[in-house]
């Protein structure tokens, strides 16, 4: 962020804990028996959205799934021009995903290259009997045909705007989502 740039309130933390929620009791509603699930998260901060929505899921049906974590870094297709490499993380799925539902999510769904990486990632664990995608934020700019099945909230932005996810967990400030302008 540079000295310029103007941060705009998008969802504070009772409204991300909302988005939360819902996003829960829709995927309920869908999957009544979500045990047998697994919910994996792209690094960093979808892994902290997974592991709020798969305990929203256990506290609403009385059984949480199966939580993962699908690390996105060695499949994507844009190494070569991101100014910066992101860390390596270890990928954790049951070791026997073959037949099993995947919900994959993420914080922030943009142009969907995350996603097409974590797929790439998720075929070296097994063949899933279906993948599901939930975002936290979906801000549009899809450079890729992949849409999300559950959405906490549709935030307009600019392509050159970015969006700027913060959990008092992980970051020391509160939770957060705002748009950055340039």
């Amino acid at each position: 962020m540079t000295a310029s740039s103007e941060l705009v309130l998008a969802l504070d933390a009772p409204a991300i804990a909302e988005s939360i929620a819902r996003m829960a009791r829709e995927f309920i509603a869908r999957h009544p028996d979500s045990a047998n699930w697994v919910v994996a998260g792209i690094p960093t901060r979808g892994v902290e959205v997974a592991r709020r929505l798969a305990a929203e899921v256990g506290r609403i049906a009385g059984s949480a799934p199966e939580l993962g974590v699908v690390d996105v870094s060695m499949h994507r297709d844009d190494l070569a021009t991101r100014l910066r490499l992101t860390a390596v993380e270890t990928t954790h799925l049951p070791v026997d995903l073959d037949g099993r539902p995947l919900l994959l999510v993420d914080d922030v769904l943009f142009t969907g290259r995350s996603c097409r990486a974590a797929l790439d990632a998720i075929s070296s664990f097994g063949r899933p009997s279906r993948i599901e995608l939930a975002a936290l934020v979906d801000r549009g700019h899809r450079e890729l045909p992949i849409q999300p099945d559950y959405v906490g909230r549709v935030v307009a932005t600019e392509f050159s705007e970015k969006i700027r996810v913060r959990f008092a967990n992980l970051d020391g400030e509160a939770d957060s989502v705002r748009v950055v302008k340039p």
